[in-house]
């Protein structure tokens, strides 16, 4: 049963994998390239034996001439079989292994012929050239058959033409030496054939190794699939090579880190400054789930070496997770306070309890007041100096939290921030981290304090937070700003060490600054300064009243 034509053509066309492919292809341009030049070796020797057998002939033919005795023996002497031309020429014949070796006069009578019944004979070829004085090379046939022939004059003493040497090499045993010679040049092909299939064998071991065995076709396919999914992954991808220049940037990598398809061909320092996460990109900081900063954005890379020298990289956006995270330690912050304030509520209820059971009614009343009072005072004290709704709530809420951590935390007098912030978030952000930070130095010391000034230089907003803590020492006064340094344990939800790098990140956007230096009577003093970051009076929002206020407009 024949094979049906699928088959056929199936078992005609190239084999899938790669090595055998490739070996094939090699295969055949060995071969492509053995036989042409086979061919172009056996060609010119085709041409060159005979060129070279007539030359052969004309210098055995001048060397014959050349002899003296033989020009005076031909004049002298009669053309016999057993003369002295005859027996100069057979000499030499039997010497060169030539043909023959034929002498004659002028009139084309041999002297000489291997046939001793030749002798005396007129030539059976035209001598006309040579005895003009002329040198004759030609393919030719006479008695002997077919020949590669040589004449040439014969002189005498006084230079005059008396006569011709022709000498003849037989053209069969040129031939023959060709055909000798074939089996040679083609063991030469043969050999060379042999090598080049070696090689291309080798070759396509390499190329099996380096691409696994597959396919062409499955090799297009994984390129094809590799686009799609690192364009189409939500994680930043750098591919780098040996020399450290990024090679590749995925869609999601440009997004993260705010470059485009430019930066492919330089190092990550050309590309993005100097910093953290060119530090990181380049290998020279390492580690697992390495935190960076870049712009607003709060990244984690980890880094993977490649065979060949490169690296490739990987990005994930954790900044929602660090806010949350950061709201998170927050949260459990005030559920700390509501839970202590519940149990400090549970003993001043308990204290009302017994006042008016022992009917000491003035003195309950006067508790309760006290107690109210505390905490109207705290809130007032800051709406009064903060007119920003949202940093007036953050930083009551602090107040309650350092007030359940022992640390009293203390609004400067000098304060005077008015409700004309350009962004707000930005310097809530700013403020929060700032008293986090305070708060976790003066952790568990004596007479905990921390002191907060906010107030406006122009349309410049001037923040400072103070604590008692043990401070920052000159050498480090720059470090604590490097992104992931910290000297703190990391929280449930992640690392640390962003907080300050975010705080200068906000601060240099605006092209502010931020300080670290000695507080009055020890610790540490954040200072940061903020150009812009208040509206103008004239551009002032239209909600600037305060809670009083706006419970007085809504009165009316």
């Amino acid at each position: 049963m024949s094979p049906t034509p699928s088959v056929r053509r199936l078992r005609l066309g190239l084999p899938r994998r790669v090595f055998s492919q490739a070996l094939l292809m090699q295969a055949a341009l060995a071969a492509g390239v053995a036989v042409p030049a086979t061919r172009l070796f056996l060609a010119p020797p085709s041409d060159q034996p005979d060129d070279q057998a007539m030359r052969r002939a004309l210098a055995i033919a001048r060397t014959t001439a050349e002899i003296p005795q033989v020009a005076e023996d031909l004049q002298r002497t009669p053309p016999t079989v057993d003369g002295p031309v005859q027996r100069q020429a057979e000499r030499i014949r039997k010497a060169s292994g030539a043909e023959y070796v034929v002498v004659m006069d002028t009139e084309g009578v041999r002297w000489s012929h291997p046939d001793p019944d030749q002798v005396g004979g007129h030539v059976s070829t035209d001598p006309g050239p040579a005895l003009a004085g002329h040198d004759v090379m030609q393919i030719d046939t006479g008695t002997l058959g077919r020949s590669a022939r040589g004449k040439v004059p014969l002189r005498d003493s006084d230079g005059r033409i008396i006569g011709a040497v022709s000498v003849g090499i037989e053209y069969d045993s040129v031939r023959d030496r060709l055909i000798h010679a074939i089996p040679g040049l083609l063991a030469y092909a043969g050999g060379a054939l042999a090598v080049g299939a070696l090689a291309a064998w080798l070759i396509s071991r390499r190329v099996q190794r380096q691409t696994r065995d597959l396919a062409f076709s499955d090799i297009s396919a994984l390129l094809a699939e590799r686009e799609a999914m690192l364009h189409g992954i939500k994680e930043g991808v750098v591919a780098l090579d040996r020399a450290g220049r990024v090679r590749l940037l995925n869609d999601e990598a440009q997004r993260l880190l705010g470059i485009g398809e430019e930066s492919v061909g330089r190092t990550p320092d050309e590309t993005l400054g100097e910093g953290r996460t060119a530090d990181v990109l380049a290998g020279r900081v390492t580690g697992t789930d390495l935190l960076t900063v870049r712009g607003q954005r709060v990244l984690v890379a980890n880094r993977m070496p490649t065979d060949d020298g490169g690296a490739v990289a990987t990005l994930r956006d954790r900044t929602e997770l660090e806010e949350l995270g950061r709201e998170l330690d927050s949260t459990r912050g005030l559920i700390d306070a509501l839970r202590a304030q519940d149990h400090e509520h549970a003993n001043r209820m308990h204290t009302l309890l017994g006042l008016l059971e022992l009917e000491m009614y003035d003195d309950a009343v006067e508790f309760v007041g006290e107690v109210v009072g505390d905490h109207r005072v705290t809130a007032e004290q800051v709406t009064e100096k903060v007119h920003d709704p949202l940093l007036a709530a953050l930083l009551v809420g602090k107040a309650t939290v350092a007030a359940e951590r022992g640390v009293a935390l203390w609004v400067s007098d000098d304060t005077r921030l008015p409700d004309r912030l350009v962004d707000p978030q930005g310097l809530v952000t700013v403020v929060g981290n700032l008293v986090d930070n305070a708060l976790d130095a003066v952790a568990g010391t004596r007479h905990a304090r921390v002191e907060v000034q906010l107030r406006a230089d122009g349309r410049t907003a001037v923040l400072g937070v103070c604590d008692t803590g043990p401070g920052v020492p000159p050498e480090q006064r720059e470090v604590i700003f490097t992104e992931g340094w910290s000297t703190k344990k990391p929280p449930a939800h992640g690392k640390r060490g962003i907080g300050l790098s975010l705080v200068r990140r906000l601060a240099e956007r605006q092209g502010g600054s931020v300080a670290v230096d000695e507080a009055d009577g020890g610790g540490a003093r954040v200072t940061v300064g903020l150009p812009e970051a208040l509206a103008a009076p004239d551009l002032e929002p239209a909600l600037t009243a305060g809670p009083h206020d706006t419970a007085e407009e809504e009165s009316r």
